[in-house]
């Protein structure tokens, strides 16, 4: 039985209906009450209009439509709803709370009609929106009976189906080609974004708690939402599910690599060669990946295994992955490349071996090799060990690579997915070039002196260390002197802000003495005014920051960690309020000064999906070396590179800290096998500070995540374990480790930057730091005494 239900219109209630009382067929009642003529009709409430500015709006609407739907509103898009709200609320819109409901409903319907991220007043689709909306505010309010059909974003009152002429016609999809957003000729029309160059609007900061929780489904090939609310206290599968998911996602790169795939055009052009010339040989077949539980019976046999690496009860190495796990002997391993990365336990690995059944092996006892627990039987005689190979950012969206002649697509990427809420590649990937384009016109390319595009990044921010505040003002004063619009648009300070462990009996105090740090900090950061009010500060914590230094008295904390708590950060905030009361904000396009406490790690996007920038504190370089496995030395130190497994050799680079740039191309697919010939031998002329920085950063970019270990050596809340991933690769990654030298270097598209500490160790009145300039995605080390 199909029920129809009739919404109330003003026929029906005026009683002109030709059957306004439709009866239920069951019981013989009708579904609406009846309602005499005679009754007393509703008196609407009334509401007075007033004149609301688009400036004391702006910032409830950027609230909304940027940080909870991911739209941005151009001046006059604001200066329509402001006046929208103003008629229909009244001075209710903002003790009542009624604005924040309107504005939460335009963006849903912007959205639903298929709207782009940029939300213009221009044109008639804002218009229709509101005009939508207009007929189902009574007194201010919304109300969810009197539910907007295709063209609004209301939903519909709960139990009532939507009638069938209020459904749309095909399917609405957000990705769908009207999401794509402004085309080019359309940007060079709108005359507020063509004059909006600063970057700072396209900013945005998103921290590992908020970030969307994307998992990879094996089955269906692509990423969902993984529809569970994060908890801190999870059920034990999460903790299963968190290596897992891990590996799945390696497993996917892995097997999109061209290196593990069998080409049928390559086998046929070898056949070709073999008859037009004897001489021809044939290339050797990619890499074939095998489950361990494959390698049962097949004793004496080569394969190729993809597994984590751990440890067994019994002190014995293993390699575990989804169908079983299987003991390692590293008697006669290599790594691939020599000496070119770091393998510990709880990194994914490939290795390449022969597999030994149990019967074969020599002795037995409590090896770990029995076969009980999904432990296979045997030993497997490891001959090279290599980090799976990365996989550059391009090829992982799939989007256009520039710098090939023509052009191209690259297939099977993931441009449809949203990975950080701020739109995918496909939908506003375009449109974000097209203004990223003309923000950067008006900047001088050939400078690199000054410049809005510029990034600070200042690392061990020590506050209760004087020399600091010494350093920290006089980078600032740097900065200070330059002409109006060429500051820097966000300065990143990264901890520890202590050189101990607070709220744990350490030497920098308790909570009162923390606070006091942060209002010394303050009064330094008031005393440049022209910085606060048009650059954004954003602060990384560090172990040593509470709360976690509460629990943790220094030692490695649980990731994700939150930033610094409010209470301690009063002063710092007011002097930004200071600084933006007394600056001249006649301009509305231009956003004001802020400050950010975000958490550890913490990603930066820029022109929406375009560019990615991941902060991340750890000493990871001390615990690589503590954990990291060591191989028998060979008398004639070969590097081989990692060829067959995807990876291709890193450029030598030249002398000098600036420019040690090693981007890589990956090897073709048609030599499945390293080629003997392509060996690397560690040039004698690298300083072993950059031989150390390019084994750091290929470690960290291979595994694509920021913490490869198991959880003992570094926690990990189970439900936050995606916002360590690195995958799709960032544009750029700070990894912030004081142990490591620091370095500004490139591999696979991606610019990796240390900066070490603020204060340079065995300098002496010495401050580094690093800029990054995110025009040419390259950064470089500077130095000032003070």
């Amino acid at each position: 039985m199909v029920t129809e239900t009739v919404k109330p219109s003003t026929q029906f209630l005026s009683g002109e209906s030709n059957d306004p009382v439709p009866s239920s067929p069951v019981f013989g009642t009708p579904v609406q009450p009846i309602r005499q003529k005679f009754a007393s009709e509703a008196t609407t409430p009334s509401v007075l209009p007033i004149s609301l500015p688009p400036a004391t709006l702006r910032p409830l609407a950027f609230r909304t439509f940027t940080k909870k739907h991911n739209l941005t509103l151009t001046s006059s898009a604001l200066q329509a709803i402001a006046t929208f709200i103003g008629t229909h609320c009244g001075s209710g819109w903002r003790e009542e709370g009624l604005a924040e409901k309107v504005l939460d409903e335009v963006a849903r319907a912007w959205k639903k009609n298929g709207g782009s991220v940029i939300v213009a007043g221009e044109g008639t689709d804002l218009v229709n929106v509101l005009r939508n909306i207009q007929g189902c505010i009574v007194g201010g309010r919304i109300l969810p009976q009197r539910a907007l059909g295709r063209h609004g974003g209301l939903p519909s009152e709960p139990g009532v189906p939507t009638p069938v002429h209020a459904r749309p016609d095909g399917p609405n999809r957000d990705d769908s080609r009207s999401s794509l957003g402004l085309t080019a000729q359309e940007l060079e029309d709108d005359e507020d974004y063509s004059q909006a160059k600063d970057p700072r609007h396209w900013l945005r900061v998103v921290d590992a708690i908020e970030q969307p929780r994307l998992a990879y489904n094996p089955t269906q090939k692509h990423f969902e939402p993984t529809g569970r609310r994060p908890s801190l206290l999870p059920s034990p599968s999460r903790r299963t599910a968190l290596f897992r998911d891990r590996y799945q996602l390696v497993h996917q790169r892995l097997l999109r690599n061209e290196a593990f795939q069998t080409s049928s055009v390559t086998l046929s052009r070898s056949k070709l060669l073999q008859r037009s010339s004897s001489e021809a040989t044939m290339p050797q077949q990619a890499y074939k990946l095998t489950p361990i539980a494959n390698l049962l019976g097949r004793s004496g046999t080569t394969h190729v295994l993809l597994g984590l690496l751990g440890n067994s009860p019994t002190g014995t190495l293993t390699l575990s992955d989804p169908t079983g796990s299987i003991s390692l002997d590293l008697q006669h391993a290599r790594p691939v490349p020599e000496d070119g990365a770091w393998f510990a336990p709880g990194m994914i690995v490939l290795v390449e071996g022969l597999y030994e059944e149990e019967g074969s092996v020599a002795g037995s006892g409590l090896t770990g090799d029995g076969g009980v627990g999904g432990t296979i039987g045997g030993q497997f005689h490891v001959a090279s060990v290599g980090g799976p190979p990365c996989e550059r950012r391009d090829v992982t969206l799939g989007v256009i690579d520039s710098n090939t002649r023509g052009g191209s697509v690259a297939s099977g990427g993931f441009g449809w997915v949203d990975f950080l809420g701020v739109g995918s590649e496909r939908a506003n990937g375009l449109t974000m070039r097209n203004i990223e384009k003309k923000t950067w016109e008006g900047q001088d390319l050939a400078s690199h002196v000054q410049g809005r595009s510029r990034i600070v990044i200042m690392g061990e921010a020590s506050l209760d260390n004087m020399k600091t505040l010494e350093a920290l003002k006089q980078v600032l004063g740097i900065y200070a002197v330059e002409r109006a619009g060429q500051t820097p648009m966000i300065f990143i300070l990264i901890g520890n802000f202590t050189q101990y462990a607070v709220l744990a009996g350490g030497g920098s105090g308790g909570s009162i003495e923390y606070k006091e740090y942060f209002d010394s900090l303050a009064s330094i950061l008031s005393e440049y005014p022209s910085i606060l009010e048009c650059s954004t500060f954003l602060f990384v914590p560090g172990d040593n920051d509470p709360w976690a230094s509460a629990f943790s008295a220094g030692a490695a904390t649980v990731l994700p960690q939150r930033g610094v708590p409010e209470i301690y950060t009063s002063r710092v905030k007011r002097a930004f309020v200071t600084a933006n009361a007394e600056a001249d904000k006649s301009d509305g396009k231009k956003p004001k000064g802020e400050v950010i406490w975000s958490t550890n790690p913490t990603r930066l996007t820029l022109f929406g999906p375009t560019q990615e920038l991941v902060v991340f504190r750890d000493n990871i370089s001390n615990r690589l070396r503590r954990k990291g496995l060591r191989f028998r030395s060979v008398d004639e130190p070969e590097n081989p590179d990692l060829g067959g497994n995807g990876a291709a050799r890193e450029e030598d680079m030249a002398n000098g800290r600036e420019d040690m740039d090693v981007d890589r191309t990956i090897e073709n697919a048609e030599s499945g096998q390293p080629d003997p010939k392509a060996k690397e031998s560690i040039h004698p002329n690298i300083p072993s500070d950059v031989q150390a920085a390019r084994k750091l950063v290929k470690t960290v970019l291979d595994q694509g995540h920021l913490s490869p270990f198991p959880l003992a050596d570094r926690p990990v809340l189970w439900d936050y374990g995606n916002a360590l991933n690195l995958y799709p690769l960032p544009t750029a990654l700070v990894l912030m480790d004081p142990e490591a030298p620091p370095f500004a270097l490139s591999y696979e598209g991606c610019h990796v930057m240390n900066p070490g500490a603020l204060i340079a160790p065995g300098r002496r009145g010495v401050a580094q730091w690093i800029e990054y300039d995110a025009r040419t995605h390259k950064g470089k080390m500077r130095d000032v005494r003070f």
